[in-house]
């Protein structure tokens, strides 16, 4: 039976921080990262928007894309000369109705606290900066003028990947199919190849899969994969200025390259967990609701030709929205980095480098991650966030 100091379950974008930075803080121990799926063709990581920033609705979650954003900035300097991920800072638009405008106002105020250039500007002003967006119905839209966009996914997880190479790192392609307890402690996980692996510490960076993969130790964790379907069409018009637009019912719009992408629709409203084998894209969803309602936002989107579309999973927390991040209560060694709701790839990297800390020195030091632990789930007591994309 091999011996680990840490496994961690899940080599996507959240794992792969976790180890990565691990190793950074100066951890010397055994780490051994599983993943099931290692060319990632239906992970969260390659299946998402890609995008990140900063407009959320509470400090925490800014500061952990602020993180990010902050490692894109000196991308070269961390990974090497050749590091790319392609990173188009447009910026997000969300736009609100008059209802909406006090939500949006206030939410700006919380990001501004925290440094992020965001603008809520009324729609007039929105017109004069986006000449092409119709605003018919819009009171107001929150504008980060710096430090959103997006970005590929692909080339972000394989620095990390590739930079894991050289640290010492056992990458292992399974699926974990029980984990073993011995009172509060964690103490081996059980490989579908018959591998028994003893662990000191396990970090469940499951993904969709995590609800799952905590029911495996005992552990109740409301997250659940969801499926998201997302659209690639041609227009004739471009438009260099445009950022990730989001209109107040979510739908969501963007250029990427030569064509667009967009998505959103779908209602969460009495939405279940999805089949783990569905990643067939709901077309309906584009016929019926997005493409009425781009055509609307942008006029020059009436008469455009769908080319391609796909289907991921992301993981849902289906009590706040909101990362699980840090250790369980009781068992003092099984360690979450969960549920992050679709903002789970632009906050990875903070994550990796908050929970090596917690694993390291025994708590957080650049980012304080306990607003996300796990007692509130044991509370049954939300910390939402109201900008959930």
């Amino acid at each position: 039976m091999a011996q680990y100091d840490v496994v961690i379950i899940g080599g996507a974008i959240v794992g792969s921080s976790v180890a990565y930075y691990l190793r950074e803080e100066g951890f010397s121990g055994t780490i051994a990262l599983i993943e099931r799926d290692p060319q990632f063709t239906h992970a969260a990581t390659t299946l998402s928007c890609a995008s990140i920033r900063q407009q959320f609705s509470i400090p925490e979650n800014i500061r952990l894309s602020q993180f990010t954003l902050g490692l894109f900035r000196r991308l070269k300097e961390e990974f090497g000369a050749d590091a790319d991920i392609g990173f188009r800072e447009n910026g997000y638009l969300l736009l609100s109705t008059e209802e909406g405008v006090p939500v949006l106002k206030a939410n700006n105020e919380a990001q501004r606290a925290e440094g992020a250039d965001v603008v809520v500007e009324d729609a007039a002003a929105l017109s004069r900066r986006f000449p092409w967006l119709s605003l018919d119905g819009i009171a107001a839209g929150a504008f980060g003028r710096t430090g959103e966009g997006w970005f590929d996914a692909h080339a972000y997880l394989q620095l990390f990947r590739r930079a894991l190479r050289t640290k010492s790192v056992d990458f292992m392609t399974a699926s974990v199919t029980g984990i073993e307890r011995t009172g509060n402690r964690v103490t081996n996980v059980l490989l579908d190849d018959g591998a028994r692996l003893e662990a000191g510490v396990v970090v469940n960076a499951a993904g969709p899969n995590a609800g799952r993969v905590a029911a495996l130790a005992g552990v109740t964790l409301p997250v659940e994969p969801r499926k998201r379907s997302v659209f690639v069409f041609e227009a004739r018009d471009r438009f260099a200025d445009m950022p990730l637009v989001v209109d107040p019912g979510g739908i969501y719009v963007r250029p990427e390259g030569s064509v667009y992408i967009t998505g959103g629709a779908e209602n969460e409203e009495g939405e279940s967990a999805a089949d783990p084998d569905d990643f067939e894209p709901d077309w309906p969803l584009f016929e019926e609701t997005i493409w009425p309602l781009i055509a609307t936002r942008v006029p020059a989107f009436e008469a455009i030709k769908a080319t391609r579309a796909w289907a991921g999973h992301y993981d849902y927390n289906t009590l706040d929205q909101n990362g699980v991040i840090g250790l369980h209560p009781e068992i003092g060694n099984f360690i979450f980095a969960n549920g992050f709701s679709g903002h789970g790839l632009q906050q990875a990297p903070a994550v990796g480098r908050a929970l090596a800390e917690l694993i390291v020195h025994g708590g957080y030091r650049t980012i304080d991650c306990s607003a996300f632990g796990y007692e509130r789930i044991v509370q049954n007591r939300p910390y939402r966030e109201l900008n959930v994309i």
